[in-house]
């Protein structure tokens, strides 16, 4: 997979002991600051569409799909699961800024695949307190993409629910494969 930013493989980008990762965003921001013009954008995306997509770091979304910057909203979870938090950012997305489209994007080998709802138990066991959220692991990834192309249709916040498609994007490949939603 080729994407516009240099792809770490092995041990060249990782952290080593002792370093800080967030000192090392911080100095690649004020470089990029050094060179940074005002856009003058304003926070509607000029393409009218909210893509919610899993926060794996293998899938760099502006690349994949060809947008640039002030193109779309882009909404990020663990395995790009239509959660009530997804809902509220889409809600204000639709109703205060202007998107009319949603496009949810699931990928191969999610780690969600591999948990269960019992990682709640294992957490209340370890900190005391049982998390009041769900973990969403599915099995089936494209059952997945098909549940939450329901919750954003039938959500009773989101004013357009006619244009929302649901894909699963290939680590392996970099295709998007459609999702029917029936």
């Amino acid at each position: 997979m080729t994407t516009s930013a240099t792809a770490h493989t092995g041990s060249e980008g990782a952290i080593k002991a002792g370093d800080n990762v967030t000192d090392r965003l911080l100095a690649a921001n004020r470089r990029y600051a050094e060179a940074f013009e005002d856009p003058g954008m304003d926070a509607r995306p000029v393409l009218r569409v909210a893509v919610v997509a899993c926060m794996d770091a293998r899938l760099d979304l502006h690349e994949a799909l060809g947008l640039e910057l002030g193109d779309c909203h882009t909404i990020r979870n663990a395995g790009g699961v239509v959660t009530d938090d997804v809902i509220r950012s889409l809600t204000i997305s639709q109703r205060k800024l202007g998107t009319r489209s949603v496009v949810l994007i699931h990928h191969t080998n999610c780690g969600l695949e591999s948990l269960t709802e019992d990682f709640r138990s294992e957490l209340e066991m370890e900190v005391g307190q049982r998390p009041a959220w769900a973990v969403e692991s599915f099995r089936d990834v494209d059952q997945d993409v098909r549940q939450s192309m329901q919750r954003v249709r039938t959500s009773p916040f989101l004013l357009h629910t006619d244009d929302v498609r649901g894909f699963v994007f290939d680590v392996r490949t970099g295709l998007l494969r459609e999702v029917d939603p029936a």
